[in-house]
């Protein structure tokens, strides 16, 4: 079986092992590739899921691509026990272990800029979602059955603008909460608003950004998130975190002909 290389992350030298047992993406244990002075973790993927086209085909399937990302995920986290890693984005793979040598040459200088930059910091991820649909009619329970063409007229009405004042109120507690968090950030990202459809998260996604923190200072960014929470209905807030600082990181590309990052 031809395997080819699986680039997880670079590091600076770790000075530690890796935790034993760890496994990744394939079920693979991942391992140190030192060059240059900087540390690619690598793993061995079978050429038959990897390569360029059975890729693509893979990238369609939810579930092979949750695993995937899961596993991934799972080295970046155990980096995070050692030093500050640079992650890459999934499914970075090279063909053998020149190719991967050949990428650490060419981005050199962009690894090490970006090292310097995200040492030491986390990242953090908020989402603020309306959700009208949590918050109850004016005045009264359960809408009732109306009992004529206008009481449902009045109910319509009634329910539009309820829903229309909670998303102004969640947009406005979006804003308050995005400049607290951002003096208390070195680096902030604002991501699209998630696609209910596809993320199945209940609500109107109003916020989606990412916030880097040096990691001493996250407790006192999670305190300014609890601070400025409000408690008003209809309103949800979704902390994540600390991840590796993924937003953070420019797009690695490979090395033409070697690479078959998606």
């Amino acid at each position: 079986m031809t395997e080819l290389r699986y680039v997880y992350a670079i590091c600076e030298p770790l000075g530690a092992p890796l935790p034993a047992g760890l496994t990744g993406v394939a079920g693979d244990r991942p391992h140190m590739f030192p060059h240059l002075g900087l540390v690619a973790v690598v793993g061995h993927v079978p050429e038959r899921d990897f390569a360029e086209q059975p890729l693509r085909a893979h990238l369609e399937d939810l579930d092979w691509l949750t695993e995937t990302a899961r596993a991934h995920e799972r080295v970046i986290h155990a980096l995070m026990a050692l030093t500050t890693p640079l992650p890459l984005r999934l499914a970075t793979v090279f063909h053998d272990d020149t190719g991967v040598r050949v990428m650490m040459e060419e981005q050199e200088a962009h690894f090490r800029d970006t090292l310097d930059r995200l040492r030491g910091h986390v990242e953090w991820g908020v989402k603020v979602y309306a959700e009208p649909d949590a918050e109850p009619a004016e005045g009264d329970g359960p809408p009732s059955r109306p009992a004529s063409g206008r009481d449902y007229l009045r109910q319509r009405r009634r329910s539009v603008m309820a829903r229309e004042d909670t998303w102004q109120r969640a947009e406005r507690f979006a804003d308050r909460l995005h400049t607290a968090l951002s003096a208390h950030a070195e680096r902030t990202r604002l991501h699209p608003p998630q696609n209910p459809a596809l993320s199945s998260a209940s609500g109107q996604n109003v916020l989606n950004a990412a916030y880097l923190v040096p990691r001493p200072a996250s407790e006192e960014f999670m305190d300014v998130l609890d601070r400025t929470k409000t408690g008003e209905s209809g309103i949800r807030i979704e902390l994540t975190g600390p991840w590796a600082a993924y937003s953070f990181v420019d797009v690695v590309e490979g090395s033409g002909a070697e690479a078959a990052s998606t």
